[in-house]
């Protein structure tokens, strides 16, 4: 089974030398163990691991840290350390008496109830990174390209590395997802591979942060979730098609964003742009994951179904998205809709301009796609290039203000 890189490997390695912990947070499966694993092999430093699922060690752990650090003294790579809190004061002490940069390494599947104990404890020692699952850069580009913005010089430059790829074959990446297992090739069955993946959540995580839950109702709201992907979240309709009320669908989508299912796009407005909707736009992370929970059998029919623009939206802005967290960097991504029905399916914000995106399943873009982005045109806002992300075979223009780019260069 090929080993894929990860375009994090450095960015983690600079923090290693830096910080005396590094935390790297994600969805279980997102490959945290196996990208630190190979970077142990790679160290050339004696190194512990210890893994917290063994109930042994995380009983150690949670009674006694101070002999559970006794046993196993720094460096150390401590995975799933969520499960042992009472160990953050332990590297705390340990941090502040000798501060030697990499002496912890710890990984962890439940982002927030993690960065409780790690605000408390651990605040300016340690290196925060998320890890997604794999973007598509990493698998078909050795995850050398920079985080996707839409200026004509870097696209051309990125464009140089990356090959062209038909209707068809992106909707096989986009069934297929990223998550690593799969994509390597360790596990060929794509139904009991994401069977497996929501029980394992479902047994351990979901309980633990929630309690006793109906397996059965948790497994329609994920679904129901799933089907509104790339919509504003709307609690009523998933409580509706989960039997559920809406008080209990919250705290399940606080759940799925905690353990890295999921994520928001929250809305851009600021004093220059008014009358802007506030509700959050829902997306998952693995795009294979939405596909098998809305049950379409393969990259064909997902191709020429209902949820074909719907499911491309969720690719395309997880693809961007994760781009960011692999370098390190916050992914200052929004999407703005006012209440007059104007639309900008991304709103990606740096260096003090607003560079709009437009994602369409056409492989003939208008130069009409692009009319929305002039609300933007408002003193002291500055708007960058637009693009319009779609089926098209090269990177082009409608014109000198708006590009058009092919979703195989995301």
């Amino acid at each position: 089974m090929k080993y894929i890189r990860r375009s994090m490997e450095k960015v983690f390695l600079k923090l290693s030398d830096e910080y005396p912990a590094v935390l790297i947070t994600g969805p279980r499966q997102a490959g945290k163990t196996t990208m630190l694993k190979r970077l142990m092999e790679e160290e050339g430093r004696e190194r512990t691991y210890v893994s917290l699922d063994d109930l042994n060690e995380r009983s150690l752990a949670k009674t006694d840290p101070a002999m559970f650090f006794q046993l196993h003294k720094p460096p150390i790579f401590i995975d799933e350390v969520q499960y042992a809190p009472e160990l953050f004061t332990y590297i705390k002490i340990h941090v502040d008496r000798n501060y030697n940069p990499g002496d912890f390494w710890l990984t962890g599947s439940q982002l927030f109830k993690l960065m409780a104990g790690v605000q408390e404890s651990l605040a300016g020692r340690v290196g925060l990174l998320h890890l997604p699952p794999l973007s598509q850069q990493e698998i078909y580009h050795d995850g050398k390209l920079l985080p996707f913005r839409p200026e004509l010089d870097a696209l051309k430059e990125r464009q140089k590395n990356a090959d062209p790829i038909t209707v068809t074959e992106v909707y096989k990446r986009i069934f297929t997802g990223g998550m690593p297992a799969l994509v390597s090739g360790r596990y060929s069955g794509r139904e009991t591979f994401y069977q497996s993946y929501i029980s394992t959540y479902l047994n351990r995580d979901v309980k633990e942060l929630y309690g006793t839950i109906d397996s059965l109702k948790f497994l329609n709201f994920i679904t129901a979730a799933a089907a509104l992907t790339g919509q504003l979240v709307n609690y009523k309709t998933i409580a509706d098609n989960s039997d559920i009320d809406q008080t209990t669908a919250k705290a399940w989508l606080r759940i799925l964003e905690a353990l890295g299912i999921i994520f928001y796009l929250h809305p851009y407005s600021n004093n220059t742009l008014k009358r802007t909707i506030k509700t959050p736009k829902l997306y998952f992370y693995d795009s294979g994951l939405v596909a098998y929970l809305t049950k379409w059998s393969s990259a064909e029919t997902l191709q020429n179904g209902a949820m074909s623009g719907a499911i491309l939206e969720n690719f395309v802005v997880s693809e961007l998205v994760k781009g960011y967290q692999n370098a390190g960097l916050e992914p200052y991504i929004y999407y703005y809709r006012d209440r007059d029905g104007r639309e900008i399916d991304v709103l990606l914000e740096s260096d003090g301009k607003l560079f709009p995106i437009e994602i369409k399943k056409t492989a003939m873009p208008d130069i009409r796609l692009t009319k929305v982005f002039h609300v933007l045109d408002k003193p002291p806002l500055q708007r960058g290039t637009g693009a319009v992300v779609c089926m098209v075979e090269t990177l082009g223009a409608l014109d000198r203000d708006n590009l058009t780019v092919p979703v195989w260069l995301i």
